[in-house]
């Protein structure tokens, strides 16, 4: 009985002792998994690697792979994406481009920057830049305007020599916005934002639910309301247009009635 109590003993302390040992050997969570920005891309617009503005997100692949990265933008921002490709150490002439995609996949135009650029010769990397137009609340049907929602970065070699496809290449992207109003704000809001699933949320709104419409990233407040800078803008043209009229009637009116009209006239 002693021995048996000895042994169960040892062996309760043998557990306590390999218990924190264990609990520090099993792998944890990653903080950057949670926190960080992604460090790979996707393959199509369904496998697209979520990014938030501001972050500087990175990948690798191959010459002739499609790389694609998506990211939230709402009314009156005008969002900045810019890409840089890091080429491997011999390679021939490359031509690179970044294409941006709002939530229909409609291929957005760039106001300006450097949207395809070609390396030379060993050039160590490619820099590209897009400007997108500012994001508007509403849009006529026919039109491409760019609304709410989500967009999609696509990154991809247009032109190579056939000896350098599938060589690795480096990428890193970073999207930036710019808050305009002004001339450039539009009225009104979109009812629904451009992004995956919408249609399933319209369905569960049908069905009483009164949950507000939600990003694809998890985040409301994507359409403003009603109101803008351009309500002040208004007051104050119309203030001075009235103060415009005042003046040019006092300046026309004269100072009563002329002195050569007779009094009986």
């Amino acid at each position: 009985m002693r021995i048996t109590r000895v042994l169960g003993a040892a062996l309760l302390a043998l557990g306590l002792a390999a218990g924190p040992a264990a609990a520090d050997s099993s792998p944890s969570p990653s903080a950057s998994a949670g926190d960080g920005a992604p460090t790979q891309a996707g393959t199509s617009f369904r496998t697209a690697a979520e990014i938030e503005q501001g972050e500087r997100a990175t990948a690798s692949g191959s010459t002739g792979d499609y790389l694609y990265w998506s990211f939230p933008a709402d009314t009156g921002q005008r969002p900045t994406v810019k890409a840089t490709v890091k080429l491997p150490a011999r390679h021939g002439a490359e031509t690179w481009q970044l294409d941006v995609y709002d939530g229909l996949r409609r291929r957005q135009a760039c106001q300006y920057g450097a949207q395809s650029r070609t390396a030379a010769s060993g050039a160590g990397s490619v820099e590209l830049a897009c400007v997108l137009r500012t994001v508007r609340g509403w849009s006529e049907p026919w039109a491409n305007d760019p609304l709410p929602g989500t967009y999609y970065i696509r990154l991809t070699v247009v032109d190579l020599a056939a000896s350098d496809l599938g060589q690795p290449v480096g990428a890193e992207v970073r999207v930036d916005s710019k808050d305009i109003g002004g001339a450039a704000a539009v009225d009104s809001s979109l009812g629904k934002p451009l992004v995956p699933g919408i249609a399933v949320k319209s369905a569960a709104e049908k069905e009483g639910s009164k949950e507000a419409v939600l990003s694809s990233f998890g985040r409301d407040g994507w359409s403003s309301g009603w109101w803008s800078d351009r309500w002040v803008w208004t007051g104050i043209g119309g203030v001075l247009a009235a103060l415009a009229g005042i003046g040019g009637y006092a300046l026309t009116r004269g100072s009563g009635r002329p002195s050569r009209v007779p009094p009986g006239a």
